[in-house]
Parts: structure tokens; sequence; C-alpha cells
């Protein structure tokens, strides 16, 4: 490896630092997307996904499925520093085989939102390494055609953003708390992989991660050492969490809905949530530069 020093500009990421913070943007790939679809006269949208809608193939197909690929596949490496349009990017993604109207309307209003959000970045600051926290959700039977649901989930190390997904699960989910379990495990090995990271990186962790769910029923699952019979389809998943919490390596506490931050990753969002829960996802606007930094 090759040092070359503090970072600046690195694959399309715009990366400003001090000693005490990080601030990632990409601002000029996503002018550049914008200057792509012809929108960079649009008026902006609030979010960056409605509410209510959710996608199907009802509508006709697009006339220029090519142009919604690229414009797709470069909207997904926007989200490397824009994790509030995780969801609404993820949802359009999932029809790139055969992309109708109503998906290019989704993905259209995706880029309405950043262009009122040019500024926005990922701001990371200085902190020791002491414990994670993550959040998970997951939206049940979301998917209209497949019944299938999306999970989502977040990771900090203190107030950074250190990883977070979008998806769609593999199967359908007979109950909430087995689809919210599906997620806790995706968030718990998403955990586990970041703290064997950090035990190469020098830096190991001696506190458990603590994980925060919203249901009930998948937080006592993952401390109830009996098995039931409507838990027989999810037990690997059970038997993996619950090593984990056995040994020490994460914990689970119930938060209510109202401050649970992986929402913004399975659902549209009502637009002051929105705004609450991307700020606690620390993206924010670009810091005002000053004679002695920002």
């Amino acid at each position: 490896m090759t040092d070359l020093g503090p970072p600046n500009y690195f694959l399309g990421i715009s990366v400003t630092r001090t000693s005490s913070r990080m601030f990632l943007s990409q601002k000029k790939y996503a002018t550049e997307i914008l200057e792509r679809a012809d929108m960079t006269g649009c008026h902006p949208s609030r979010t960056p996904v409605e509410t209510s809608s959710k996608l199907s193939t009802s509508s006709p197909p697009v006339t220029n499925p090519t142009l919604y690929r690229s414009l797709a596949g470069a909207l997904q490496y926007l989200t490397f520093t824009r994790p509030d349009i995780a969801y609404a990017v993820h949802q359009i993604c999932l029809f790139m085989h055969d992309p109708r109207e109503q998906h290019f309307s989704a993905l259209k209003r995706i880029l309405r939102y950043i262009k009122g959000t040019l500024d926005l970045g990922l701001q990371l600051f200085a902190s020791s390494t002491t414990s994670f926290t993550a959040y998970s959700d997951a939206d049940w039977a979301g998917f209209p055609s497949t019944r299938r649901s999306t999970s989502g989930y977040c990771v900090f190390l203190r107030n950074n953003l250190l990883s977070w997904s979008s998806k769609r699960q593999l199967m359908p989910s007979r109950s909430s708390a087995e689809a919210e379990y599906r997620g806790v495990a995706n968030v718990v090995a998403e955990t586990c992989w970041l703290r064997n990271l950090l035990r190469e990186l020098q830096c190991p962790l001696f506190s458990a991660t603590i994980v925060y769910c919203d249901n009930v029923s998948a937080v006592y699952m993952s401390g109830n050492p009996v098995q039931h019979q409507r838990t027989k389809h999810v037990e690997i998943d059970i038997h993996f969490v619950r090593d984990l919490v056995t040994q020490g390596h994460a914990r689970f506490l119930h938060v209510p809905p109202r401050y649970q931050y992986a929402d913004i990753f399975t659902k549209g969002l009502p637009t002051v949530l929105f705004y609450e829960f991307r700020t606690s996802l620390s993206v924010r606007n670009a810091p005002a530069a000053t004679a002695g930094g920002y």
C-alpha cells in the first residue's frame, strides 16, 4: 500500500477533515446524475419516497429501460454517503429487470429530493471505540406481489454511523415476529464482522453490542431458551443470535417505534419524522467554511 496523505477527493467522494470531525460528500457526483437525467432544473421534493405507495408491476413498461438502469445504478453508489435514500433506491433497484412507468416516477422523485439536498453528506466525529449500538426493523409482508418483508438496520460506533442496510428478505415470513427476528439476525451478523475488524485493527470491543428492536416478541425470543412450534422455521437464526447473547457479545432491548431509527430503511416516513431520523443518522449539511476550518 501507498500512503497518499490525508484524503481530499477519492472515487467521487469529497472529504473535508479537521481534528475533530470528517464530512463525506458526493455533491459533484449527485449533480452529474441530475445532468444525466436532464433534471437539473426540476422542483425539489421534501422526501425521497411516498409514505403510502408500494411499487408494483401493473403500469406500462418504460420507453428507455437502459436509462432507468443507468440512473438506478448511479443512485446505488450515491447511498455510500446518503443513507437517507437507501430505502427508496433499494425499492427501484428491485425492478431493474423489468422497469415500469411507476418505477421511473419513483426514481424521478428520488432525483427531485436529491436536487433539494445536494449539500447533505455524512458527518463523522472523532470518538473512542467503546461499544456498538444497532437498530433493527422490518416491514412485515410489505412487498405487494410476493409479500416478502423488508429488513433494515443501522450500526453506530458512539455517534458515528458505520453500517446500514435496506434489503428485501429472501422468503416470506409467517408473522411479524419472524420478519423482525430475521432482521435481527442480519444486524447481529454485521456487528460480528465489525467487531472482528476492530480486533484486527488492535481496537477490540469488550462490551456487548446493544441491539434495539421495536418488536417485543423478537426481543423475548433472543433470550428465551425454550423452543416453540411457531419458531421452528427460524431456528437457525434463533440459535445464532442466542449463542452471541450467551457469550456476551450482544444484548437486546426494546425501543418504542418513535425512536426506531431503522424505520427509515424499511418504509416511507412522514416528513417531520423523516427529517428527525435523517439527522440522527448524521446526514447533515456541509459545515460552513471559516478561516480556521469549520
